[in-house]
């Protein structure tokens, strides 16, 4: 069985995690609790599976995979249906470039390492933190509305009537963004994506929940 180290409310696990039931793949689920103890992603066994201290980490076999995008490919490749890429080339870059757009340019300037270092280490206090995190998710989600809405391929999903790794990144993001307070009312096509990809149980099953 497939093991996954993930934390429940880290954004990143949460994509793999609807991926994976979506899929209907069996697999063992393994809290790595970030803020606890100081951090159990910096335990000695934990850094000899993941180097950055990151999750999730995804472990077949022998096999190691980290980072999101990465973990998901490879059950795409593995695990081929359901298919959460588009057949049509142009339409599987399109929501490969959604993807992107949150794993790389949203996520990163608001995971909680970098929120971390500009409160302990900038000594920036929450207001101001809170700032820059809902600055940095409105910027990224004007992108994500813009790009929807200038496409003709948008449907009950991102790009069609069925789920694809566009939908699969899109709801953590909208996940925590409401949990840090953003607004997005400016977001209709976002929003009304994200209330019908929870109504489906492979979406609210992966929803984050702590293990005790």
């Amino acid at each position: 069985m497939l093991k996954l180290y993930d934390y429940y409310r880290s954004s990143a696990s949460f994509r793999v995690r609807i991926a994976l039931n979506l899929k209907e793949i069996d697999y063992q689920q393994i809290p790595i609790h970030l803020v606890n103890n100081g951090g159990e992603q910096f335990s000695k066994v934990y850094q000899a599976i993941n180097p950055q201290n990151l999750v999730p980490t995804l472990q077949d076999g022998e096999k190691i995979i980290t980072q999101s995008l990465a973990i998901i490919e490879y059950l795409e490749d593995t695990h081929p249906e359901p298919s959460l890429l588009p057949k049509n080339p142009y339409h599987r870059a399109l929501a490969r470039s959604f993807a992107l757009m949150i794993a790389a340019d949203i996520h990163p300037l608001n995971n909680l390492r970098v929120l971390k270092f500009l409160t302990d280490e900038c000594t920036i206090n929450e207001n101001k933190k809170n700032q820059w995190y809902q600055h940095w998710t409105a910027k990224g989600l004007t992108a994500l509305e813009t790009s929807l809405t200038q496409s003709s391929l948008t449907g009950d999903f991102c790009f069609g009537n069925t789920p694809t790794i566009a939908d699969v990144f899109l709801i953590p993001q909208m996940y925590n963004a409401k949990r840090f307070n953003c607004d997005t009312s400016a977001y209709p096509l976002l929003n009304r994506i994200d209330a019908h990809c929870q109504s489906l149980l492979a979406f609210s099953n992966a929803w984050p929940k702590e293990i005790a």
